[in-house]
């Protein structure tokens, strides 16, 4: 279950980066500023994270069995990952919001 928020708000980061990548691309190709190419290379690395995560989580056959096998994977571990993509799901909520408002 806990391996299964892991992979859902991972895709659901990929969506919310997206679209500030979106709003901060478009600010500084207008404005040349540094703080918008911070911005920018900012929510890069972020999506280039969660987009390795998505696929480790998802699609890597050795990884994803062996994360979802509470035998060798202790449930705290698990709990734990899910909750940082909680997190990181919650700041980039509120910036998103903040972003686009």
């Amino acid at each position: 279950m806990f391996v299964r928020i892991v992979q859902v708000f991972a895709l659901l980061n990929i969506l919310l980066l997206a679209g500030l990548l979106y709003v901060w691309g478009t600010n500084w190709w207008q404005l040349r500023s540094k703080h918008t190419l911070g911005l920018v290379l900012f929510g890069t690395f972020l999506l280039f994270e969660n987009a390795a995560a998505a696929y480790l989580f998802i699609m890597d056959p050795a990884l994803s069995a062996w994360i979802t096998n509470e035998q060798q994977v202790p449930p705290v571990a698990q709990q734990t990952l899910a909750g940082l993509r909680l997190l990181e799901f919650g700041g980039l909520s509120f910036l998103t919001w903040v972003t686009w408002d």
